[in-house]
């Protein structure tokens, strides 16, 4: 169903000359620009609805590299892992700059669950560089964006304790998956 409804834009934006790295490129900019502009001035519902559309390049560049006459690269993989963890750190970046403004002890918590979402992504890098598969977990990239988008977005609604439970969610969820990922690894390599 998604696809059905990405894959024509993705084919127009080739048309018109775009790049599935300059999609990526753009949308990590606009992405970090948003994040590091409303959440410190506590903007949270605007800064989420702004960072969602520059989320969404996530989902167009990857079927524009499948549809272009190129394909996907290495470069295009690596491009898009590295710009994805840009993207993490200006949204967690945001929030906890809001949160120290406000003298609110819930920053250290938005940066430990940063700090976790690239040690997982970190595995899965260094387990596959190792030739294991490495992409189990109860929270991958998506659902941490999206648990955070959420936390934010109705923090930003006024939504009591949204931030809290969504962060300290996104802290425990982290630990499970960093763990889920070490075993995996312990096993395939013994």
């Amino acid at each position: 169903m998604v696809t059905k409804l990405i894959n024509p834009v993705a084919r127009l934006a080739l048309r018109i000359g775009l790049t599935p790295n300059g999609v990526t490129l753009l949308g990590t900019l606009g992405l970090a620009t948003c994040a590091l502009y409303f959440l410190p001035r506590g903007q949270l519902f605007i800064g989420t609805i702004a960072i969602c559309f520059f989320s969404l390049s996530d989902l167009f560049d990857g079927a524009m590299a499948r549809l272009s006459q190129r394909g996907a690269s290495k470069w295009g993989g690596f491009l898009d892992s590295t710009l994805d963890r840009i993207s993490d750190a200006a949204l967690h970046f945001g929030v906890a700059i809001y949160l120290i403004r406000k003298s609110d002890p819930l920053a250290y918590i938005v940066l430990l669950a940063m700090v976790l979402g690239f040690l997982i992504s970190y595995i899965r890098a260094k387990a596959e560089s190792l030739g294991i598969d490495c992409s189990i977990g109860i929270a991958e990239r998506t659902e941490r964006l999206l648990i955070a988008l959420t936390a934010v977005g109705l923090s930003g609604l006024g939504v009591g304790y949204a931030l809290s439970i969504g962060f300290w969610a996104l802290l425990i969820l982290g630990v499970i998956t960093v763990m889920q990922r070490i075993l995996v690894v312990k096993r395939a390599a013994s």
